[in-house]
Order: structure tokens, then sequence, then C-alpha cells
């Protein structure tokens, strides 16, 4: 009998598969032996059916144009987000935030810098997600996020290679703003068209003024300006520290209105609606800042740059500081160059501590045993209730 010979050959990936079949590894877990120590892209297969890994990420692999801050459901913004989904439940220890395992999950610029941030597992423990700690990323940046081989599935069997993916976020050009100018205002710690009223005993540091109102209408007393003078438009100001001079406080005034006009007319804002105007909790970098609504800063806020960086925040609606809270200096950032340009009512929460240059176009309300480090600048009145109010500069 004659023997018919199968002269075909199967490539070699074909080879590959049967074999792999046949030991039981399966199709999904088939790949050229790769070193521990060499960073793998999600979504790479791995050598074995028992090693974990990432399967998918957010933002994934090379993504470009990713927003530099996400509003979550619970309407706290933070830095976007980066999620790691792993191909099997992983033990959460070896990956959540803690002291020991800092270098587990990282997130750094292409630069070197390291993003701190909290990383916490999903119920499943099959998602990994950090959150960066400020409030965006860096615009036009590049970043990279690794997942070390420290990291273990259920059963303490860990990631056969690390994994590692890089994204880049939008490329806003970021534009530093200048300071607003206050002009002949910039002297005054207290400056209103309407007059001020006051709950003894308040500790003004700067100087402070009203016009067109008679001078009838500044409540303060003259033991209360601790340095500065108090500017009346008449003679009926408070006895007898008073300076009369209509002149210097109708150009005084009208610089304020100008300084308030120049802060609303900033375009390109940097940040849009930055968590529906509730902030508290938030660090701010630098930058233009505009919401369409009020403003609340319900817990502590934190303003970080450098001396020389400038904050403008175009507020809408009303600007609301809760009682007991406050606004905090990171870095070195100073408050005569935070501008808080507000359409609606200023309210400065019982012993709150404020920073700023305040300009309102209507009142600004001081509640009891609150300070304001910055200046009180309103187009209607200003109400003390046993505040201090420093002007930068003026100690």
């Amino acid at each position: 009998m004659t023997r018919l010979k199968c002269s075909y050959k199967p490539p070699m990936f074909m080879a590959l598969l049967f074999a792999a079949l046949l030991s039981g590894g399966g199709i999904g877990r088939i790949f050229a032996a790769v070193g521990p120590s060499v960073p793998m892209a999600p979504g790479t297969l791995i050598r074995s059916a028992t090693d974990p890994t990432v399967i998918s990420s957010s933002p994934s692999n090379k993504a470009t144009k990713v927003p530099t801050s996400i509003n979550s459901s619970k309407n706290v913004v933070t830095g976007t987000v980066v999620t790691a989904t792993f191909s099997q439940p992983m033990d959460p220890a070896t990956i959540s935030f803690s002291s020991a395992n800092l270098l587990t999950f990282r997130l750094r610029e292409t630069t070197g810098n390291e993003v701190p941030g909290t990383v916490v597992m999903e119920e499943e423990n099959t998602v990994a997600t950090f959150t960066p700690v400020s409030s965006a990323l860096h615009p036009n940046t590049s970043y990279t996020a690794t997942i070390s081989m420290a990291s273990k599935n259920a059963v303490g069997v860990a990631m056969a290679n690390p994994i590692e993916w890089t994204f880049t976020t939008n490329a806003v050009e970021f534009v530093g703003q200048t300071p607003v100018a206050l002009g002949a205002a910039g002297p005054f710690a207290i400056l209103t068209k309407s007059g001020v009223t006051d709950v003894f005993p308040s500790a003004i540091n700067g100087n402070v003024g009203a016009s067109p109102i008679t001078g009838a209408a500044i409540h303060l007393t003259c033991a209360e300006v601790v340095t500065g003078k108090i500017f009346s438009v008449n003679a009926a100001g408070p006895l007898p520290c008073r300076v009369v001079n209509p002149t210097l406080l109708t150009l005084a005034v009208s610089d304020m209105e100008a300084a308030y006009t120049n802060a609303a007319g900033r375009t390109l804002p940097n940040f849009l609606n930055l968590g529906a105007g509730l902030i508290g909790g938030l660090t701010l970098t630098p930058g233009l800042y505009k919401w369409g609504s009020a403003v609340l800063i319900a817990s502590d806020v934190t303003i970080s740059g450098g001396p020389n960086d400038v904050w403008i925040f175009q507020i809408a609606g009303t600007l609301t500081q809760a009682s007991a809270t406050s606004v905090i200096l990171q870095g070195g950032a100073k408050s005569k160059n935070i501008f808080w340009q507000t359409s609606g009512a200023v309210a400065i929460g019982t012993t709150a501590s404020f920073e700023g240059v305040i300009l309102a176009k209507t009142k600004i309300a001081m509640k009891t045993g609150a300070s304001a480090n910055g200046r009180l600048l309103a187009q209607t009145a200003v109400t003390l209730e046993q505040n201090a109010v420093t002007r930068p500069g003026a100690k």
C-alpha cells in the first residue's frame, strides 16, 4: 500500500497555539517571554493564566487631549483620575494607598515630578483608581502611569511585569494673568460708595473711605483704624481723625469701578464653573476662574502658587464663605495678587479667615469675628462686626 505523506507544515504561531491549548494555558495567555523588569502597556498578554496584569486603563495608552480635571458625581473637582482594570481580583492591601506601598500605583510627569494622590480599589478589587490631590493636572503635559510588580492578586501571585502607559493633557495655553490695577483705590483697606456700618470694636489697617455718600455714613471710630486714615467727602466724618478730601475719594471710587470692570472683562478662563461653585476643599492654582453662578467656600480652600502668581475669580452670583473656614495661602502666594470679582453680595462667615481683594458690585458683609487680609472694595456698603481687616503691606 502506498502511503501518502503530507508535506504541509503549520506556521510557527500555529504550533505555539496548539501547544498552549494542549497545556491548558488558553489562547488568551500566549506571548513571548519578557524580562520581569521590562514595563508593558495595558492589555499586553501575559505568559501564564495565573499571572495578574492590567487589561485596560483610563486614560488609555498614548491618549491625547485628556482633560486636566473632572467633576465627580458627588460634585467634587479633582485632577483627572487614572484607572487600571486588572485581569483578576487583586489584593487591595498591595495597591490601595498606604505608607507601605506608595510606589505601587504611581503617576508622574515625564519630567520625573511625582504627582501626589491616593489610590483605592473598587468593591470587586479589579479596578484601581488614582486620584490626584490637586484640583487639576497641568495642561499640555505628558504623564506616565505605572503599576509595579508589587501588585498581587487575591492569592498572592505578583504581576510578572510592571505595566506602564502614557497620556497627554489638553494643549491649553496657560497665560499668566497680570494683577488688576487698583490705582487710587490701592491704599484703601475699605472703600465704599454707601458707607460703613460697624459693631465695635474692629481693627483696620489701611485707609477707609466712602464716596459719594456723606462722611456721617462711616460708623467706624478713630481708635479702630490702627494704621491709615479715614477719608470723608465732608466734615461729617468721624472726629477727630477724619480727613476731608472729596477729590481723592472721587478718583479712588472711579479707579475701584475701573478695577471691577477690568477683572470682569478678562477672557479665556483657565477654569470654567469649577466645582459648580463649590470650591471648599480644593487647591486653586494660578489663573483665571469663571463661574456663571454663586460660589460657596463651605470648608477650607487652598490657593497655591508663587509670590508673583495671580488669581482672578469672576463670580456672576454671590460669594459666601462659611463660618470658621479659612482661605489658606500656600507656596508664597500673596493676598495682593488674588482678586474676587463678584456681581452679587459677599458674606464672610463668623470667625472665618479670608484672603484677597474683593471687588464687589454690591455689599460686603463681614460676620462676627471674621478677618480679611486684603481689601474690601464695595460699590454699595460694607458691614463690620468686630472684624480685623488688613490691607497687604499696611502693617
